[in-house]
């Protein structure tokens, strides 16, 4: 009798090892992160490629590895009963039971898969060859298994194996970003360039242009002598040129192609033909997006394009760098003015310009404001309130506070924004205060 016992006990350990195996490998492969899989698989790791591969198929994955889980944990406990059936007769079904439920809940589920959780990618690559072993003598049995689960689904309208959308696939990248944690600034400028790529198709080029304000142009109708003044007192190679009104944009005049002809005429700009010199300007429509307008510029090898709206007046300019800039931040040369635009303050506020953009202040602070409806400060300010503020006005929305501090004619110029966590200091200190 000892010897069948010893060899009874012996087979359930054996099984209690596999069912660890199993319930293990399923958490690790399902855990571990494809993006890993697939660089070690460029980088020739075969086990990677494996791993891969059974993803590729996560129905035979899961559908072999709980059909050898089940096997395995029924035939243990068969075992067990039987054993001690022998032992304590009707009685040894309730201690098998509770023996069982015990060893298969501890050593063969919540062990394991907590071990596999912590080491997902490394336990994955390990197990992954007998895995796939096991898949493929399976195959048979779980493609059945597979057909009665999906016709049994139909019914009720569940399809199984649907591929991810264009938007979920976003967020789903999205959301591995945001895991991407550190307060390093090397680790923050990494999450913010990897969001602003994903962003690249939602921004329009009407969102980040220079506006026509601020452009810098250069009218036909001036004398040589003032243009070429101009040129050389402007701090940018390209320069919009119009003719009569700014509306009528007829070129653009690249500094290096002037000084070619001031070398070819020896100085004299009188001989420049200035209605021949400039390239012909390239409209592109305000509502354009960044990932289109990028592949514009890359598409005609060009750096420069006039923004009209849509009646085709003038509304701008935006450059290769302006959208490279909404990637990897401000770029500034030599030539560059830094732009005072936000002045922090004692309080935890700052002092903002009405023209400094939204997505330039949620990239700087981590803020959340949202930028749909408006692309400035000021527009926001302006949008959510539904009037044009007087001075001193105070608005909260998004739990910021905005508070108007300069208004010139009807255009904003000057805000205070408080952030969440200084308006509720501000509120905290209010109510010591009060007491």
């Amino acid at each position: 009798m000892m010897p069948e016992l010893l060899i009874t006990s012996g087979i359930i350990l054996v099984l209690l090892v596999l069912s660890g195996f199993f319930s293990g490998s399923e958490t690790a492969l399902t855990a571990a992160s494809r993006a890993r899989m697939h660089s070690l698989a460029k980088q020739g790791d075969r086990r990677a490629a494996i791993v891969l591969a059974l993803l590729g198929r996560n129905e035979r994955l899961i559908g072999g590895i709980l059909l050898g889980n089940n096997l395995v944990n029924i035939l243990a406990s068969a075992l067990a009963t039987s054993m001690l059936m022998g032992i304590f007769g009707e009685a040894g079904v309730v201690y098998a039971t509770l023996g069982m439920t015990f060893l298969v809940l501890v050593f063969a589920e919540v062990l394991p898969k907590t071990w596999a959780l912590s080491h997902a990618d490394n336990m994955s690559l390990r197990v992954a060859p007998a895995v796939r072993i096991l898949v493929a003598v399976l195959a048979p049995v779980t493609h059945a298994i597979y057909l009665v689960v999906r016709t049994t689904l139909r019914p009720f309208g569940i399809v199984l194996g649907a591929e991810l959308g264009r938007e979920q696939a976003e967020e789903e990248l999205r959301g591995a970003i945001d895991l991407h944690e550190g307060l390093e600034p090397e680790t923050r400028h990494e999450r913010q360039m990897m969001r602003s790529i994903l962003d690249l198709d939602e921004v329009e080029v009407g969102e980040i242009m220079t506006h026509r304000k601020k452009v810098s142009m250069i009218d036909l109708g001036d004398k040589p002598d003032s243009i070429v003044d101009q040129v050389l007192d402007s701090q940018f190679t390209r320069i919009p040129v119009y003719r009569d009104n700014h509306d009528n944009v007829v070129g653009v005049l690249h500094t290096r192609e002037l000084l070619r002809e001031l070398r070819r005429h020896e100085g004299d700009e009188t001989k420049i033909d200035f209605d021949q010199l400039p390239s012909a300007p390239w409209f592109v429509p305000d509502t354009t997006s960044l990932l289109d307008q990028l592949q514009a510029f890359r598409g005609r090898r060009e750096h420069f394009a006039v923004v009209v709206d849509e009646y085709g007046s003038l509304m701008g300019i935006v450059t290769l760098e302006d959208i490279l800039e909404e990637i990897v931040g401000e770029i500034e040369d030599e030539h560059d003015t830094p732009v005072s635009g936000v002045t922090p303050q004692s309080d935890g506020g700052y002092i903002v310009d009405g023209t400094v953009t939204i997505r330039d202040l949620n990239r700087q602070f981590d803020w959340n404001l949202p930028d749909e409806e408006a692309a400035t400060i000021a527009g926001l300010v302006m949008h959510e309130s539904r009037l044009i503020p007087e001075k001193g006005q105070t608005f909260s929305f998004h739990g910021f506070r905005f508070e108007v501090l300069r208004r010139v004619r009807n255009q904003l110029t000057s805000i205070r924004v408080t952030p969440p966590a200084a308006v509720a200091a501000a509120v905290a200190a209010e109510r010591e205060e009060a007491k």
